[in-house]
């Protein structure tokens, strides 16, 4: 039996790991707090939980590694092999968003009104527990053939550090459920983004001198007003049957530096979410077609797109094996299949790219991921470990 007290100094319930429903786990979980660093200062990372995490998949007899992204960033890694057959990877990431602004306690675990509340609750801790609770159950059953991995993974709030890492390392398997919160529907495909930052130059001049200075903000507001060229030319593509339409968006805006001044820069953060088959390239060669056709209105216009942080949209076929195996153990539970899209990207695209047929499925919501009131269903919480417990035996079936 583990017991533990929390930063603060409140005492927690005694857990017992090896006996505990997902719900439980899901909020001793929730108990430890492992803000990412990145996002807040003062986060902790996720050095408690990994460790935690760690100590009960060797004492359900797995081989457990634990291997840092980067300082003080550790990744999970746990197998167990029984025989010849399948390897299923079943993922989740261990680190959450700052917790300022919260109205609920962030690390106080409550349940109340059948949820459970705290930061991580949704996202992803909830999904965390379930992934051991099935774990835990498949081991101590040993009704599987083939490989069950278990990755706990750091930085996934952040640059996906951890999940980078795994793969870098030559991490595989024949397919991986992700659990983020989906609402315990399938998600075989989410959409992708691309991060640019468009750069208007103009030339400072004291604001009595229009004859000299040129406005880069007023640029960027010509090229702010057009935007909706795009968004229009998304909306008249082929919708996916999943995600609908790429989508496009300003973020933020930066320039000038006093009233009485022309401003001779104005940087303006464009968000363009992809769908699978997108690129980053794509993406920005948008925006620079439109600012070739500003040009004729806008002889003045200097302006240049620098690309950032982009990460790909992913799908896989939802009549693949994996998929049918993740129906079916749905279906074992009196629940009715769904196979929905999922608004957010996440890790799931990297095994992808990595060759690792990878789909979405957990408790909770992603409408509630981040939130100030973030929460979960403890209801759901522990269907998905008894669904996933189900896909274990139904994937790695011999």
């Amino acid at each position: 039996m583990r017991d533990s007290d929390d930063v603060a100094g409140r005492q927690r319930l005694p857990v017992d790991p090896a006996r505990a429903a997902a719900s439980v786990l899901a909020a001793a979980l929730v108990a430890v707090p492992s803000v990412n660093p990145a996002l807040e200062e003062g986060g902790t990372g996720e050095g408690e939980i990994a460790a935690l995490c760690a100590g009960w998949l060797r004492e359900w007899g797995f081989s457990v590694e634990v291997v840092e992204s980067g300082p003080g960033r550790p990744n999970v890694l746990a197998r167990l092999r029984r025989g010849a057959g399948p390897r299923l990877l079943l993922y989740g990431h261990l680190d959450t968003v700052g917790v300022a602004g919260m109205t609920v306690s962030p690390f106080g675990a409550d349940v109340r009104d059948g949820r459970l509340w705290g930061r991580g609750a949704a996202d992803m801790k909830g999904g965390v527990a379930a992934v051991l609770v099935a774990a835990r159950e498949a081991a101590r059953a040993g009704r599987f053939h083939g490989e069950l991995i278990v990755a706990l993974v750091a930085d996934e709030e952040w640059a996906s550090e951890g999940m980078d890492a795994l793969v870098a390392a030559g991490l595989t398997a024949d397919g991986a459920v992700v659990c983020e919160p989906t609402e315990l529907a399938i998600m075989p495909a989410h959409k992708g983004f691309a991060w640019m930052e468009v750069v208007f130059r103009g030339r400072a001049a004291h604001g009595s001198r229009p004859d000299e200075g040129v406005d880069a903000i007023r640029h960027a507001g010509h090229f702010l007003a057009r935007l909706d060229e795009i968004e229009a030319e998304l909306a008249a593509r082929p919708a996916h049957p999943l995600l609908g339409h790429g989508t496009i968006h300003a973020g933020t805006i930066h320039g000038g530096t006093a009233f009485s001044v022309y401003p001779a820069e104005c940087r303006v953060g464009i968000e363009r979410r992809t769908l699978p088959g997108e690129t980053a390239e794509s993406a920005a060669g948008q925006l620079r077609a439109l600012l070739e056709r500003l040009r004729p209105q806008i002889p003045a216009l200097d302006a240049t797109v620098v690309p950032g942080l982009a990460r790909p949209g992913t799908e896989v076929d939802p009549d693949s094996p994996l998929a049918r195996a993740l129906a079916a153990a749905i279906a074992a539970g009196g629940r009715r299949p769904a196979f929905r899209g999922m608004t957010a990207w996440v890790d799931a695209a990297i095994l992808n790219e990595a060759g690792i047929p990878a789909l979405c499925f957990g408790p909770g919501s992603i409408a509630a991921a981040h939130t100030a009131d973030e929460s979960a269903p403890v209801a759901e919480i522990d269907e998905a470990a008894d669904v996933l417990g189900r896909l274990i035996h139904e994937f790695c079936a011999g």
